[in-house]
């Protein structure tokens, strides 16, 4: 996201306080004797935690580079979900904390290689960091490091070493930094006004964090049963990264500092698993880090080479050549986005030739195909593609469009209800829910819907301004429209007063800060 895109000194201020998050008291990945005292967390309620975290993830939904893509939501949303249930298997996530916190990863198109923890449960991820990643070990060691600074509770454990450093003002800090590519002359105001020290204090305090994250993370992402050796190979990765071409692209490296004794100790760990060998690349992860690549805005003369590269591919063997498969992935997407079809057309048939023996990459690849018919407007072709009463979320939301679309809004209706029943964050299927209420004349259920997607995206302010529109619909309906559902009305009214309370607390701790 743009919003990330700060210079190296911010993200020395940003990251190593956003890195550092909350989580468990207690640690669990080694004797208390080789640990560093860190603080027990106290001076920091969890639902404290909970609203700064909201605050900082609000602004990041904000962001004109925030993603949902549900291609990548669902391929990244395969490796957290274990990483969480691991964690609760080992007591790092506890019920409280299960309960309160969001536990939810932000993506943003960003080319910088960067992931960060948030209070409160959310985890920061750009697409630089996927794209440039050959494992789903080497993802999951990094999104098990970023959600141990949350189960070890790290930012209220700052504040005990920090007595007189609000929550607030760290909020302040962190969000000044992701403002501040837009006004880089924010960022010295920032450093001039009085926070060089605590940022120090920060920096300083981080490294026995990180080393803590390290080591519960290595054990959540081995306990979910990826390959330890991620962790190892991620490390070495970004540290090669840091010596060629680090010109400010590599801000996980300032904020999580690769030093020898880290990978050390990463090594030492892994030989006692006595796994030999790296897990090679799958199809679908090459995939999904050439989408990851391509949805990072390169420009379009990184589009241009990818496209062209695409065409000269040449698979080898008669097994399936997986680099062939990210090359061709990748200048499929790349001649989508230049608007160039009959190009697009073309490599993804290839692709899908390619892949068609494994059925997950075949998938993905078919995927691929409708996002071009769909986006070329050909709306039976795309309907053609998708598997319509797939359980994924990628079907279900390119579906409900297809279905909205082709006046068959209430089949999109009786899909789009239980997801989000199951699923009340998913605010990009709420406003497709809106928009299929919209299209079946169900005006009073469609307000509402948008009104869930506001709150979903922590706009409440956004929320009561659509539900407020719904009460007086409900009041004065036009003339026409005919009854008025009294239990829509209720559940309205209910909503409204839930949401009229958050907006309450929100306006509460702009005072408290």
């Amino acid at each position: 996201m743009h919003a990330y895109r700060a210079p190296a000194a911010l993200f020395l201020i940003a990251i190593t306080l956003l890195a550092p998050v909350p989580g468990l008291a207690q640690t669990r990945a080694a004797p208390a004797a080789e640990l560093p005292s860190l603080g027990d967390g106290n001076s920091m309620g969890t639902s404290a935690e909970r609203r700064l975290g909201e605050r900082i993830a609000r602004e990041i939904y904000r962001d004109p580079d925030y993603i949902d893509d549900a291609i990548l939501v669902e391929y990244v949303q395969s490796i957290w979900q274990p990483l969480l249930a691991a964690a609760r298997q080992r007591g790092e996530l506890t019920d409280e904390l299960d309960q309160r916190f969001a536990w939810e990863v932000l993506m943003g198109a960003d080319r910088t290689i960067n992931a960060f923890a948030v209070p409160g449960g959310y985890l920061g991820l750009h697409l630089g960091l996927i794209g440039v990643v050959t494992s789903d070990d080497e993802l999951a060691s990094v999104l098990g490091h970023e959600l141990s600074h949350v189960t070890q509770r790290h930012i209220a454990r700052m504040m005990d070493s920090q007595s007189r450093q609000t929550p607030w003002m760290i909020g302040a800090m962190v969000l000044g930094a992701l403002a501040a590519s837009k006004n880089p002359d924010a960022a010295n105001a920032m450093i001039v006004g009085g926070q060089a020290a605590a940022v120090q204090n920060q920096l300083n305090f981080s490294r026995d964090m990180e080393r803590e994250a390290d080591r519960i993370g290595y054990g959540v992402m081995t306990q979910a049963g990826f390959d330890p050796l991620g962790f190892v190979s991620m490390f070495e990765k970004l540290q090669q990264a840091s010596r060629i071409s680090d010109n400010g692209s590599f801000p996980y490296l300032r904020s999580h500092p690769l030093t020898t004794e880290r990978i050390a100790d990463m090594q030492s760990r892994q030989a006692l698993d006595a796994r030999p060998t790296p897990t090679p690349q799958s199809p679908v992860q090459a995939m999904m880090a050439a989408r990851a690549r391509v949805l990072g805005n390169p420009g379009v003369d990184m589009l241009r080479a990818w496209v062209g590269e695409a065409k000269g591919a040449k698979p080898t063997g008669p097994a399936m050549d997986v680099r062939s498969v990210g090359v061709l992935y990748a200048g499929t997407l790349s001649a989508l986005r230049q608007r160039d079809f009959a190009q697009a057309r073309g490599l993804v048939a290839r692709l899908q030739a390619l892949v068609e023996p494994h059925a997950a990459a075949a998938r993905i690849a078919r995927l691929l195909a409708a996002e071009i018919e769909w986006t070329a407007g050909d709306l039976p072709a795309t309907a053609a593609l998708v598997d319509l009463q797939a359980p994924g979320r990628p079907e279900l939301l390119l579906g409900s469009q297809i279905r909205t679309r082709s006046g068959k809004a209430a089949e999109a209706i009786a899909r789009l209800q239980p997801w989000v029943a199951l699923h009340p964050r998913d605010g990009t299927a709420w406003q497709l829910l809106a928009a299929a209420y919209t299209a079946q004349g169900q005006t009073l259920r469609a307000i509402r819907a948008e009104a869930e997607a506001q709150v979903a995206r922590l706009d409440y302010a956004g929320a009561m301004d659509r539900f407020r529109a719904a009460q007086d619909w409900a009041r004065k309906p036009p003339a026409g429209s005919g009854p008025v559902d009294d239990i829509e009305a209720s559940i309205i009214d209910t909503r409204a007063r839930q949401t009229q309370a958050l907006l309450k607390q929100q306006a509460q701790d702009k005072l408290d800060k």
